[in-house]
């Protein structure tokens, strides 16, 4: 009897069958991981391959013209979408930064590399880019980042990850923060998500970055010394890095959300890191003392899709009914504030429009977390919801990528 047709994805129907050398280390590495993770070796050794020609025809082309940049923990991509620029929310046009570059070019800072773990998160993030880019030359892993790590370091016979950059200006992350949040369970460095941030600092010590910066909830900064744990451990990566952080509230920087995130930003020991400053406040609570516009609200952000069905998103929201105010998400925005937090974990009960009968849009949820209108969310409503929680606001990443560019063009002068 013959045997089952082969799937198609099975090498056997895609690829071409050849015989080559593998040297004796490198094999020994690789039966080690084989025995431990009951991984097909051809598969295993077929990834690697693509992954170092990847290297070679996408990374090397994109680093001459740019500050290149490697993303973790990418989401759908609310952190890089602020660095690369060129996008517009309500009335206002936020650029690529290139006028820190010092030469003509549409982004000064270039993704060359994404990671998420969650595949709708890369769909979303790829079909957003691939549109908005002529030259989109990212690539996209969705893979578990320290899977992906372990892997590429045990095929490469040198101890460099092969298939990844072998070098980056900035290095970008919001490593997973549930585990830090107030509305989480607390549980922090307890968990094995807690310790993520250790797969961003084993990145930071490859690839010796300029810079980098590390994204996370304000429980951070308050669940006993776990803020000084991770800036210890951060700056004795590599050949070492100044360390700085600062609590933001997305609020003061146009984004209509009341959502405040701890920035850490790791600046190498070699360069003046007196240069680097983070952004003033674009806004204020306080417009008599400040002088700046106030606050932007949930009406002025949202209003205007009521009537506009047309936009991507905007008929797909939760149906989860009112189960009382006394459960979280369970009470209308206030129409003359920014919204509350967006959560990524709401199971649901995302909350209710300020007017009309029903909880809030997808498409509603991500203009309050400042995303443009022209990113669709490709995934079903509880999903998207997730997407757009987990996300860093476009426009406050914009103005961090706007004090990273000063400094990167700084320190070329």
């Amino acid at each position: 009897m013959p045997g089952p047709k082969p799937s198609p994805y099975s090498l056997k129907r895609t690829s071409v069958k050849k015989a080559f050398y593998i040297d004796k280390s490198a094999w020994a590495k690789l039966e080690s991981y084989f025995k431990r993770t009951g991984k097909e070796k051809s598969h295993v050794v077929n990834e690697a391959l693509q992954l170092y020609i990847e290297q070679m025809f996408n990374v090397s082309r994109v680093q001459s013209s740019h500050w290149s940049v490697v993303s973790l923990f990418s989401g759908c991509g609310g952190m890089d979408l602020g660095f690369s620029g060129g996008f517009k929310y309500l009335d206002t046009y936020y650029d690529g930064h290139q006028r820190h570059f010092g030469k003509k070019c549409d982004t000064a800072f270039k993704i060359i590399f994404a990671n998420d773990i969650l595949p709708e998160a890369c769909q979303t993030y790829e079909s957003y880019f691939r549109n908005k880019e002529n030259d989109y030359q990212t690539i996209v892993r969705n893979e578990d980042i320290k899977e992906f790590l372990d892997r590429i370091e045990l095929i490469s016979k040198s101890g460099s990850p092969v298939g990844f950059p072998d070098q980056a200006d900035v290095v970008v992350g919001g490593f997973p923060c549930q585990d830090f949040s107030v509305a989480g369970k607390r549980t922090g460095f307890d968990s094995e998500r807690g310790r993520l941030y250790l797969q961003m600092k084993r990145v930071v010590a490859k690839l010796n970055p300029k810079i980098f910066i590390a994204e996370n909830v304000k429980g951070l900064t308050n669940l006993g010394s776990a803020l000084d744990v991770i800036k210890e451990d951060f700056s004795k990566t590599g050949i070492g890095y100044k360390i700085i952080s600062k609590l933001h509230h997305a609020a003061d920087f146009g984004v209509p959300q009341s959502r405040e995130r701890v920035f850490i930003v790791g600046i190498r020991n070699d360069l003046d890191s007196s240069l680097f400053s983070f952004p003033l406040e674009t806004h204020s609570i306080e417009t008599s003392d400040t002088g700046l516009p106030s606050w932007i609200t949930s009406k002025e952000a949202i209003h205007d899709l009521i009537k506009n069905n047309k936009v991507p998103n905007q008929l797909e929201f939760s149906k989860a009914k009112n189960y009382g105010s006394h459960c979280q998400g369970n009470k209308p925005i206030k129409a003359d504030r920014p919204a509350p937090t967006i959560r990524a974990e709401h199971h649901g009960n995302i909350e209710f429009h300020y007017l009309e009968e029903r909880r809030l849009t997808i498409r509603e949820c991500a203009r309050l977390q400042s995303f443009p209108d022209e990113m669709c969310f490709i995934a079903p409503p509880s999903k998207s919801y997730r997407l757009i929680g987990n996300a860093v606001p476009p426009v406050l990443a914009w103005h961090i990528g706007e004090s990273v560019a000063k400094f990167l063009g700084a320190i070329r002068k």
